[in-house]
């Protein structure tokens, strides 16, 4: 375990950081932009903490297994009124971006009947592994500081038992998005809030029916959008009766070695540490073929094989494929074929095709 929790550490976030030679110390040198970031960030927190701007936890599902569980929240300040009215949870658009992480400060982690102690990172993060003996099913953790108001943070244990999971994308795979296209981006993720976005028909049946046919299978929701909209899409998936799982988003701000974080390197990373956590899951990967969903499951389902049950692709129409930078597929292409390693790989339109195809492949 203690060997695993190490190599977890070692990959936060789409971010590979390198174990360094004894007796050396690890201290990346920041990126110009993250420097900046950290100056100005510095300057506003002192003064919007003179005004009376205090700390709000906000908290994110996660998720474990025996004797462990995944704790993510993020440390953020605002105004008084905030915390009593829970305003920072529900605001929503380019809102969302506004916010101010409160750095380097020790949250309280209250899991099992155990505490713990966690440090936010220099974005307010915090994203850390506990001993925890959490029964099987949906529990909580309660996070607290000294000067902020102690929440709940949901969290899923998988019992050991379980066998099939599903991992599916977020941007046009659950939710019509029409991502990357610049001006369409924007405006989904500053402007609208999850009321004016639409689901992808059929997919909340599929999952559903899915979670149905395979008792105690999780669903976790993997996106490169920012921790930010967190709480919109939450309740998006919410309104929209999708399966309740983690959200694994990333953090847009700049790094060590970059001014933004690698979507690409963030998705491979969740897809490795999730096998190394849950060795036995054979994960059913859902996308879409509108960005790089199908490079990397290929990639994924022939390093791990042996963590891949299928492959389920949602095409895109031809207005969302232009939408969405890419060529629309050929309307005649195949529906169902055969991975890297000889894995169900699978493509319809919507969720009532896929499961169709899921049928006729013997997954369900």
């Amino acid at each position: 375990m203690a060997a695993r929790v190490a190599g977890w550490r070692r990959v936060w976030q789409g971010v590979s950081v390198s174990t360094p030679p004894a007796g050396q110390l690890a201290v990346p040198s920041l990126h110009r932009a993250a420097r900046i970031e950290d100056a100005v960030h510095r300057l506003v927190e002192r003064r919007l903490r003179r005004t009376g701007w205090q700390t709000n936890i906000i908290a994110y599902t996660g998720y474990g297994g025996p004797g462990w569980v995944r704790v993510m929240c993020r440390v953020l300040l605002g105004r008084a009124d905030n915390r009593k009215k829970g305003r920072l949870e529900k605001v929503r658009g380019w809102r969302s971006f506004t916010t101010l992480p409160a750095k380097r400060v020790t949250v309280t982690i209250e899991a099992g009947g155990v505490r713990h102690e966690a440090r936010a990172d220099r974005s307010g993060f915090v994203n850390t592994v506990v001993k925890a003996d959490l029964p099987p099913g949906w529990g909580s953790v309660r996070l607290s500081m000294a000067d902020a108001e102690p929440v709940e943070a949901p969290v899923r244990i998988l019992d050991p038992q379980v066998r099939f999971g599903i991992l599916s994308d977020i941007d046009d795979t659950v939710m019509v998005t029409a991502l990357p296209r610049p001006l369409l981006a924007a405006w989904n993720t500053f402007v609208l809030d999850e009321h004016a976005r639409n689901a992808v028909p059929g997919m909340a049946v599929l999952y559903e029916r899915l979670v149905t046919a395979h008792p105690g299978a999780p669903v976790f929701y993997l996106s490169t959008g920012a921790w930010n909209v967190a709480p919109t899409l939450t309740r998006f998936l919410s309104r929209h009766l999708y399966p309740a799982g983690p959200l694994l988003l990333t953090d847009w701000g700049p790094t060590h070695d970059r001014w933004f974080r690698s979507g690409k390197e963030h998705k491979r990373a969740t897809l490795a540490r999730l096998a190394s956590e849950f060795p036995d899951v054979k994960w059913l990967l859902v996308g879409d073929d509108g960005q790089h969903d199908q490079e990397i499951y290929r990639e994924f389902a022939a390093a791990h094989p042996a963590n891949v049950a299928g492959v389920a692709i949602r095409r895109l129409s031809p207005t969302q494929s232009v939408l969405a930078g890419t060529l629309p597929a050929p309307l005649a292409g195949q529906e169902s074929s055969s991975g890297p390693v000889g894995q169900k790989w699978l493509s319809a339109p919507d969720g009532a095709g896929l499961w169709k195809l899921l049928r006729q492949a013997g997954l369900v």
